[in-house]
C-alpha cells in the first residue's frame, strides 16, 4: 500500500481530502503533515511527540551512525539557535543525522565537470548505477526500479515508451558509471600531489591468445578444445586478488571489470578455473571463487549480496547432463562443505558473473566479468522452489576496488547484512563465531589479511629458466581529466569520442552514423514468396546489436540521440581544445625566450618506448567470435 503525506495545501496526497488539525499528525523530523486515517500503523496518541514519518523511519537503506561529541554538540547548536524556526532545525537535524552535507559536497564537486547534463531525471542527482532508456535520459536504477513498480511504463522525463524487456531487465549503462567515478576520482585528487593514477582498461591488443580446438576434435567448436596455457603465476588453490606480481606478462594482476570471451579464457587469468563447475575449492580447504551464471532458479543477485546455491541434488546419469531439475536434497559435502569452510574461516572468495545469469541486472551483456571478492556471512539449508532441500550461501562485497556498476571512487566499506527472510525456516545454520581472515582495517582504511592466508598444498615455480622473473612495464601517459573522460565517451565500434551518441537498450553506447552505418542496406521487413510464386508472410529482420547478440532492430526504427550525453561530450571538447591552446602558446613562449635552446637526441629507453609503440600500432586487432 502506498504510504504518502500531506500536500503544501494540506490535501492529502493519498485519499484526496483535507483533514482537519484533529486527524493531522507533523512528524519530529521533517515536520511534514500526515493524515491519520491514513497512515497503515498510527500512534496511540495525537501528543506523541517522538513520532517518525514512514519516509524518515525507514533506516534500511542507511548506515547506522554512532553518536560522537561533535554530533551531540551540533545538534545542541541547532537547538539554541533562536532564529531558527522548527521546522527549519528539524530540517537541519536531518541532513546532520543523515550525512547529506558531506556527500552534498562530493556531488557539487563532480557537478562542475557534467555540469548537471546527465543527472537523473528524477531525483535530479548524478545517477547512482545508471540506467539510459532508448530515449536518451539517464536514471538511476533504483529510481528506475521504483517508477517502473509504480506500474509506469513510459519515461519520466519525456513520457516515450519503455519496451517490456528493458522494463524487467534493466541494463547497468557500465561506460557512463566508469566515467563518473573518473570524474569524482579527478575532483578528489585536485591538488594532491604524486604520480597519477594509472587507469586500466581491457583492450583487444592486450587479450591473450584463446582456447583453440585440436585436429583430432571430431566436433567443432569449444566442447573439445584445449584449455591454453595459464598466464598468471598463483597456485591453483590461492586464495583472494590475483596481485601484478603474480602477473609476469603485463604486470598489473586481475581487475576489477576485466572481461573475457567465455570460462575457458577466463581459466587462463586464474580468476576461476573450472570450466563448467561453478564453485572451486576443497572440502577440507576451502573455496577459492564461485561464477554466477544462471544454474539455479533460487539464486537472487543485489549486486553488493547475493544468495548462492549450491551444487548437487540434480540426477545426472547417462544423457541427462543439461538435467535442470532437483530430484534430491543437496548435503554440506564435495564442493558445498568447501564453501562453509570458506564461511567459518573468513576467507576472500573470487566472484565471476558470466551473461548466462540473465535475470540480474548486474551480470554482463556478454562474455564473463571479475567482479572482485566476496566473504560468505552465513550459509544454511531450507526447501527450495523444486521442494528439494539446497544449501545457500550469503556473500557480500568486501573489496578494495569499486564494483563495475558503480560510479564510486573507493572500494567497499563494512556494511550491515541484509535481512533474510527465508532464515526463519531454515535448518543448518552456520555462521563465523572468530575474527575472519580477510577484514577490514581502519587504520589503513583497506581490506587485508587479518591472519596468514592458508598455505598453498601446489608448489609453483614462478622463475624462468635461466633464473630471471620476466615482467613488462607499460609507462602510463600523463593526460589531462578532460582526455581521460573523452576516452570514457568512446564510441564501441570507431574507438573515437562519440559524435550524436545512441545508447541502445542493450546499455551500449555507439556514434549514430557507425551504428546507422553498421546496418546499411539492411531492411526491417523482410519478404518471403513459396516456390509457386504464393507470396508469404513478411518476417521481421533481427538485427543483432555490434557488443552483444540483443535484438536493436525496433530501437533502429527511430533512435533518439542521447542529448544528456552529447551536452557533456562537447563541454569537455571545448575544455580540452582550451587546454591544449594554452599549453602550445606557453612552449612557444618559452622557445622565444631561449633560442639557445638544442634538442637532444634521444637515448636507448626512448628508442624501446618507440618500437613498442609502433609495434602495438602495427598489431592486427584480434576480432571477438559472436
Amino acid at each position: 500500500m502506498a504510504q504518502l503525506p500531506c500536500d503544501s495545501d494540506g490535501v492529502c496526497m493519498l485519499c484526496k481530502q483535507k483533514p482537519s488539525p484533529s486527524q493531522t499528525l507533523s512528524c519530529r523530523t521533517c515536520a511534514t503533515p500526515w493524515h491519520l486515517s491514513c497512515l497503515p500503523s498510527a500512534p496511540l496518541s495525537l501528543s506523541d511527540s517522538h513520532w517518525d514519518c514512514p519516509d524518515c523511519s525507514d533506516t534500511s537503506n542507511h548506515y547506522p551512525v554512532a553518536p560522537t561529541a561533535d554530533l551531540v554538540s551540533a545538534v545542541h547548536a541547532i537547538q539554541a539557535d533562536t532564529s531558527l524556526t522548527d521546522q527549519e532545525k528539524a530540517k537541519k537535524r536531518q541532513e546532520l543525522l543523515a550525512g547529506s552535507s558531506d556527500s552534498s559536497k562530493d556531488k557539487a564537486k563532480t557537478k562542475d565537470i557534467f555540469d548537471g547534463s546527465l543527472n537523473c531525471s528524477i531525483c535530479m542527482q548524478l545517477p547512482e548505477r545508471p540506467v539510459t532508456t532508448p530515449c536518451g535520459h539517464n536514471l538511476c536504477l533504483r529510481c528506475f526500479e521504483k517508477w517502473v513498480g509504480q506500474g509506469k511504463r513510459t519515461c519520466a522525463n519525456c513520457r516515450a515508451q519503455i519496451p517490456a524487456k528493458m522494463a524487467s531487465q534493466p541494463r547497468i549503462n557500465s561506460q557512463l558509471a566508469m566515467a563518473i567515478r573518473l570524474a569524482k576520482a579527478a575532483k578528489s585528487g585536485e591538488g594532491s600531489s604524486g604520480p597519477p593514477k594509472v587507469y586500466h582498461f581491457v583492450r583487444n591488443q592486450d587479450r591473450p591468445d584463446t582456447a583453440f580446438t585440436t585436429e583430432r576434435a571430431k566436433k567443432t567448436g569449444k566442447a573439445n578444445a584445449c584449455s591454453g596455457k595459464i598466464f598468471v603465476t598463483v597456485p591453483p588453490d590461492h586464495f583472494g586478488p590475483i596481485p601484478s606480481e603474480n602477473d609476469p606478462i603485463r604486470n598489473r594482476g586481475v581487475l576489477v571489470g576485466d572481461t573475457w570471451e567465455d570460462r575457458m579464457e577466463c581459466r587462463q587469468w586464474g580468476a576461476h578455473l573450472p570450466h563448467v563447475a561453478g564453485i572451486a575449492g576443497q572440502s577440507g580447504y576451502g573455496s577459492q571463487s564461485v561464477a554466477l551464471s544462471g544454474g539455479y532458479e533460487d539464486d537472487e543477485d543485489h549486486g553488493e549480496w547475493f544468495l548462492y546455491t549450491g551444487s548437487g541434488g540434480r540426477d545426472l546419469s547417462g544423457n541427462k547432463r543439461t538435467n535442470k531439475l532437483q530430484s534430491f536434497d543437496q548435503k554440506f559435502e564435495n564442493m558445498n562443505e568447501a564453501l562453509r569452510v570458506s564461511c567459518r574461516k573468513g576467507y576472500p572468495v573470487r566472484v565471476v558473473r558470466s551473461h548466462k545469469e540473465k535475470r540480474s541486472s548486474y551480470a554482463p551483456e556478454s562474455g564473463v566479468r571479475y567482479d572482485g571478492v566476496y566473504r560468505i556471512e552465513k550459509c544454511w539449508r531450507k526447501n527450495g522452489t523444486q521442494g528439494c532441500k539446497v544449501c545457500r550461501y550469503l556473500f557480500v562485497r568486501c573489496d578494495n576496488e569499486p564494483a563495475p556498476w558503480t560510479s564510486d571512487e573507493i572500494g567497499d566499506r563494512p556494511r550491515p547484512l541484509p535481512k533474510i527472510d527465508e532464515l526463519k525456516g531454515a535448518v543448518d545454520i552456520t555462521e563465523r563465531k572468530g575474527d575472519p581472515s580477510w577484514d577490514f582495517d581502519e587504520e589503513k582504511g583497506s581490506w587485508l589479511w587479518k591472519k596468514p592466508p592458508p598455505e598453498s598444498k601446489k608448489s609453483v615455480d614462478i622463475k624462468a629458466e635461466d633464473g630471471t622473473t620476466i615482467r613488462v612495464k607499460r609507462k602510463a601517459k600523463n593526460v589531462s581529466v578532460k582526455e581521460r573522460l573523452l576516452k570514457e565517451f568512446g564510441c564501441q565500434i570507431c574507438r573515437k569520442a562519440m559524435a550524436s551518441p545512441l545508447t541502445t537498450p542493450c546499455a551500449h553506447n555507439f556514434c549514430k552514423a557507425c551504428l546507422e552505418g553498421a546496418f546499411s542496406g539492411q531492411s526491417f521487413i523482410r519478404n518471403r514468396a513459396c516456390g509457386g510464386g504464393r507470396t508469404l508472410r513478411a518476417q521481421k529482420n533481427f538485427m543483432k546489436c555490434p557488443s552483444c547478440s540483443t535484438d536493436i532492430a525496433d530501437f533502429l526504427q527511430n533512435p533518439q540521440v542521447n542529448r544528456e550525453m552529447l551536452a557533456v561530450i562537447e563541454s569537455l571538447q571545448r575544455q580540452a581544445e582550451d587546454e591544449n591552446s594554452e599549453e602550445s602558446s606557453d612552449k612557444n613562449d618559452e622557445n622565444l625566450h631561449d633560442p639557445t635552446e638544442v634538442s637532444k637526441p634521444c637515448d636507448s629507453s626512448d628508442k624501446v618506448l618507440e618500437e613498442i609503440k609502433d609495434n602495438e600500432l602495427n598489431q592486427p586487432h584480434k576480432r571477438r567470435k559472436e
